[in-house]
């Protein structure tokens, strides 16, 4: 079984910054593509950031310039540097990784269990 535990939410005021972690546990054989997802009440819930593999990123256009995705791939961890946040950046944060478990050589998506970040104006 394989687990994404995710830590770093909470509140924060306009302009200010936050880090999210996220790391992967378990029976792991491989690690493919390690990302964040966003899901704002009412909302579907949307890529954020993502690390397909080490190296390369892709970002939604609402955050370029201002998060940085990063992994350590010793650590299994995946982080979620966000700077001058906005308000209209307030979801709960979704940690998504694509694993191989050991015995597999194929790997499917799980998801951590959300850490919500809340910007005040």
């Amino acid at each position: 079984q394989v687990q994404l535990v995710e830590s770093g939410g909470g509140l924060v005021q306009a302009g200010g910054s936050l880090r999210l972690s996220c790391a992967a546990s378990g029976s792991i054989f491989r690690i493919n593509a390690m990302g964040w997802f966003r899901q704002a009440p009412g909302k579907q819930r949307e890529l954020v950031a993502v690390m397909p593999s080490p190296g390369i990123t892709n970002y939604a256009d609402s955050v370029k310039g201002r998060f940085t995705i990063s992994r350590d791939n010793v650590k299994n961890t995946v982080y979620l540097q966000m700077n001058s946040l906005k308000p209209e950046d307030t979801a709960v944060y979704y940690c998504n990784a694509n694993v191989a478990p050991s015995g597999s050589y194929y790997g499917r998506d799980y998801w951590g269990q959300g850490t919500q970040v809340t910007v005040s104006s």
